[in-house]
């Protein structure tokens, strides 16, 4: 069995297990083996008693499930999105919120708790999702646009740092609405800190169709990461559009990043450290980076779902908090086995 087959195969086992564990734990003490049946009598042409009063059965598909496979479409969509932007600026410490997408999101998500609160909690995965492709524009022509900021190595920084520079002057804005609407910020910090509390069946649906794509382009690319690893000039005499890739890599990730904030608010340490997993298990190239950042960060963020929601039940911790105390130790010890990064 070859290494990359080993990897995900590997990858597979955890995502199930993460999933199956979301779906047998929770605070409605549901009968282990019912879960499990009531999951199986999903599959066609599987007929199975349950077991399970309508009660549970309905607090499982309902609501368990539906924050499950959320957290699993979440995770996949922040941990391929930070391996593309790693593999498009070729330095592993990059990841989505440098280049706009999560200042985008919090100014604008805090803009809606602020001015359109009388419309409810459907205005704020809105206006995230427009923010962050907000901010990610933004930063686009703040480097130069299309002139350069994909043309090159140099040009690839560019936009790096206008994203940095974009990401600081959004958070300056969103801090100062949230000291001018003080009694605002308990909504506006649960939001940044992120949660699964609000996930529905609604909300996976109108995530699917964004991530799909992304998530498809992001794959297909994953050789073309490949080449891009040998520098512009090896990648221009094998015959690929380096600058094209660089852009449809770069706008596939921020929609992936976008669409994840939408639905989740912030999660940070998701796009950095799994990606960095997947290079430990699969090794460095995209074409298995890729798919093992999917499959990882999916098990990872439903095992820290699944944290948030019982370490202190019947309250919740924000699943920010969790994935920071797990993401940051194991962040700097995989930062002590490597070595110093070079563009």
């Amino acid at each position: 069995m070859s290494r990359a087959i080993r990897a995900l195969t590997v990858a597979a086992v955890f995502l199930i297990a993460a999933a199956l564990l979301g779906a047998l734990v929770g605070a409605a003490d549901l009968n282990p083996w019912g879960v499990l049946a009531t999951l199986l009598d999903r599959i066609p042409f599987v007929h199975l008693a349950t077991g399970m009063s309508q009660l549970d059965q309905n607090i499982l598909i309902q609501i368990r499930l539906p924050r499950v496979v959320l957290a699993l479409l979440v995770g996949a969509l922040l941990s391929v999105a930070g391996a593309g932007y790693q593999g498009v600026f070729r330095n592993a410490l990059v990841d989505s919120g440098m280049l706009g997408s999560s200042a985008g999101a919090g100014l604008a998500a805090t803009i809606a708790i602020v001015f359109l609160g009388g419309l409810g909690t459907a205005a704020v995965p809105i206006a995230a999702f427009l923010g962050a492709l907000a901010g990610v524009s933004v930063s686009w022509f703040a480097s130069g646009g299309g002139r350069q900021a994909v043309g090159d190595g140099g040009g690839t920084s560019t936009l790096l740092l206008s994203g940095v520079a974009v990401g600081m002057f959004l958070t300056a804005a969103q801090t100062y609405l949230m000291q001018r609407n003080s009694q605002d910020l308990q909504q506006v910090y649960s939001w940044m800190l992120g949660s699964m509390a609000a996930a529905s069946w609604t909300q996976v649906t109108e995530a699917l169709p964004y991530a799909a794509v992304s998530i498809l382009v992001l794959l297909v690319h994953g050789r073309r990461l490949d080449v891009l690893a040998l520098g512009d000039d090896e990648a221009h005499s094998l015959g690929l559009n380096a600058r094209r890739t660089r852009l449809v890599v770069i706008a596939a990730a921020s929609l992936a990043a976008a669409t994840a904030v939408a639905v989740s608010g912030l999660i940070g340490f998701v796009g950095i450290v799994v990606p960095h997993v997947a290079r430990r298990l699969g090794g460095p190239s995209y074409a298995l980076v890729l798919p093992l950042s999917l499959l990882i960060g999916g098990a990872f963020l439903s095992l820290a779902d699944t944290v948030a929601r019982t370490a202190l039940s019947p309250a919740e911790l924000p699943i920010g908090v969790v994935t920071a105390a797990v993401g940051a130790p194991v962040f700097i010890a995989i930062l002590r086995r490597t070595q110093p990064v070079r563009e």
